[in-house]
This record gives structure tokens, C-alpha cells and sequence, in this order.
């Protein structure tokens, strides 16, 4: 039955579907984090302390704002896909933590949880060969 074949051929294409439009989401869940400025990084990097560090929260703030709207924009290219990835990963993981840390109930933290388990299966998968790091960086080619 042909819906439980193996349908390699449209494996690029499925990891392109998945990282622009979730690159595009994340862009857009981010981009209002990085403008806001050093308040509002300062009070997303606060959830810092959860795991002791204490310091820069400004600076945390600042990284996790990009790691979503930059990170989401090098998603959907494809470019630097594994690098975005993990600090996309990073950024699903403390927010997951800090949902926890608050007794928020599961609706509220599940959307972090979720992405955090999306970027680590991309981070493992790649980004395909229709990439920006495909184009650049060629790597040895599948067989299949």
C-alpha cells in the first residue's frame, strides 16, 4: 500500500516544508522579543537563574531573542542549520523550565516542549538538500 512506503525521494522536500515554515514562526515569535530592547531582554533572561546563572540577564534575554528571530530565518534557508538548531533547542528548553519552575500547567509549557523536541529531531535530521548549507557545504551524497 503506497502509504506505507518508503518515500525517500520526497524527504527534502518534507525538511523544507518543516524549516521554512518553522522558521518563519519562530521569525515572528521572535522579532518582537529582540526589538523590545534591554527591559524586555532582561526580563526573558531572568529564567537564567533557574539554572544559576545569575548574571548579564539583559545578555541571556538578548541571545534567546535572537536565537528565535535570526535562528528562524537561518531555519528556513537552511543556513548554519545545525547551529541554529541547537540554540533554538537551547532557548525550547529553558523556556520549558521556566513554564515548570512557575506551576504553570501543561498547555502553557507544552508549545516549548514540543518545539524543544522539533529542533532536536531537525538538529539530528539536517537540513536537507534543499539548503543553503547543502549549496555552500556539500557533503558526501546519500545513496538513496
Amino acid at each position: 500500500m503506497i502509504l506505507f512506503e518508503n518515500r525517500y525521494r520526497t524527504h527534502d522536500l518534507g525538511l523544507l516544508l518543516l524549516r521554512v515554515g518553522i522558521g518563519i514562526m519562530f521569525t515572528i515569535h521572535g522579532y518582537p522579543k529582540l526589538i523590545g530592547g534591554p527591559t524586555m531582554w532582561a526580563q526573558i533572561g531572568t529564567s537564567m537563574k533557574l539554572i544559576g546563572l545569575d548574571f548579564a540577564p539583559a545578555m541571556w534575554g538578548f541571545l534567546a531573542a535572537v536565537a528565535e528571530a535570526v535562528g528562524g530565518q537561518l531555519l528556513a534557508l537552511g543556513l548554519f542549520f545545525r547551529i541554529a538548531c541547537a540554540f533554538l533547542l537551547g532557548t525550547m528548553i529553558m523556556a520549558t523550565i521556566t513554564h515548570l519552575s512557575k506551576g504553570d500547567d501543561f498547555n502553557t509549557y507544552s508549545h516549548a516542549l514540543e518545539a524543544a523536541f522539533l529542533f532536536l529531531g531537525l538538529l539530528l535530521a539536517g537540513p536537507g538538500k534543499y539548503s543553503l548549507d547543502q549549496m555552500l557545504f556539500p557533503g558526501p551524497r546519500r545513496l538513496y
